[in-house]
């Protein structure tokens, strides 16, 4: 076989992609964009203004808020109680 005959046989009607991923270019490109676009999304979900750990955080804070307003709460029902003792002993 001579040189022309071998070029004969290959087939240079598939792309690139379409050799080697079995993918047409337009596939090829509409699954790059996809998956690309999906990592962008996740990385903003995960390390963005909005993140998870925003989020958690905030949870953290309303605990901590939780917690203080019950101990405001009760800091202030003794603080009441001595005003009123105090304003019946003057009232005396």
């Amino acid at each position: 076989m001579n040189r022309e005959e071998l070029y004969k046989n290959i087939d240079n009607t598939q792309s690139i992609t379409q050799r080697y991923l079995g993918l047409s270019f337009g596939k090829f490109l509409t699954l790059f964009a996809i998956i690309l676009a999906l990592g962008i999304y996740l990385g903003v979900l995960l390390y963005g203004a909005n993140s998870l750990e925003v989020l958690f955080g905030l949870q953290e804070y309303e605990s901590y808020l939780q917690t203080e307003i019950y101990r405001l709460k009760d800091e202030n029902a003794e603080l009441q109680r001595e005003y009123f003792e105090l304003k019946e002993i003057s009232a005396k």
